[in-house]
């Protein structure tokens, strides 16, 4: 997952206004502009974005609440990270046409719960940018992927848009996919499986 984060609920309506995300983790309590009046904006806006609340306040009275302004989910604090991560994959799997638990295309089979990757049988070793590469490409079935579109996805928004860390990343996922090649330069478009 590529992960922006906003320290305040101005800036989270900043970066909504210029980004289109996935999932938006929010914390009710934000300084400056409250967690409910962003999450009200996000739901208002038309946004397909799927809206995680988090708060100290979790009685069943704060959950319908949440619930009731837009919010897609609810966890009270504290919480596992690993239960976080879980309903942000849901909740991100909502948000765009579903796609299924485990890609596959032809060989190559990627499990992202489990963050596994085979072609023909055999496990590759992916470094966690090169899975989130094969991963997104994987799940578009065919579409084109521009570099834009990976950087946004699966950078952070402190990646230089004119970095070559995207051609890098992808020769080196090609050589560890092997032959026959998979992924497909679109010259001036992008990469497709």
């Amino acid at each position: 997952m590529a992960v922006d984060t906003a320290g305040d609920g101005a800036s989270a309506l900043e970066k909504l206004d210029v980004n289109d995300y996935d999932v938006v983790v929010l914390d009710r309590d934000l300084p400056g502009v409250h967690g409910d009046d962003v999450c009200r904006h996000l739901s208002q806006s038309g946004a397909t974005t799927r809206i995680l609340m988090l708060t100290a306040a979790g009685s069943i009275g704060d959950r319908v609440e949440g619930l009731g302004i837009g919010a897609d989910d609810y966890l009270p604090k504290p919480f596992f990270f690993e239960e976080l991560v879980a309903r942000v994959r849901a909740l991100g799997r909502r948000a765009t046409p579903a796609t299924p638990p485990i890609l596959t295309h032809g060989d190559l089979t990627l499990d992202p719960a489990r963050h596994i990757v085979t072609r023909a049988g055999r496990e590759l070793f992916l470094a966690r940018k090169e899975f989130g590469v094969l991963e997104t490409l994987l799940a578009a079935r065919g579409a084109v992927v521009s570099a834009e579109e990976l950087l946004e996805r699966v950078w952070d928004e402190r990646t230089d848009p004119f970095t070559n860390t995207v051609r890098v990343t992808m020769r080196n996922l090609r050589r560890k996919l092997g032959e026959p090649q998979l992924i497909q330069t679109v010259i001036g478009k992008g990469y497709r499986v």
